[in-house]
């Protein structure tokens, strides 16, 4: 199936969970944080891989140009 990640305190079970975070999912100031991570970290990832696409497209049109 789909890979849980979440965000997990010292009152929960992380058994189910594929990756988990610790932390307090109580307070807003933590899921806050937590989530303008994963986000900054997936917007990151996506620059790369964006980046590395566009190197590849002008390879191959070198490749077919000279």
């Amino acid at each position: 199936g789909i890979p849980v990640l979440a965000m997990v305190d010292t009152n929960c079970d992380p058994d189910p969970i594929d990756l988990v975070i610790p932390s307090n999912d109580d307070a807003i100031r933590a899921i806050k944080l937590m989530v303008n991570q994963i986000s900054a970290a997936a917007n990151e990832g996506l620059q790369i891989r964006m980046a590395v696409q566009a190197d590849e497209e002008v390879e191959e049109d070198e490749k077919y140009l000279g």
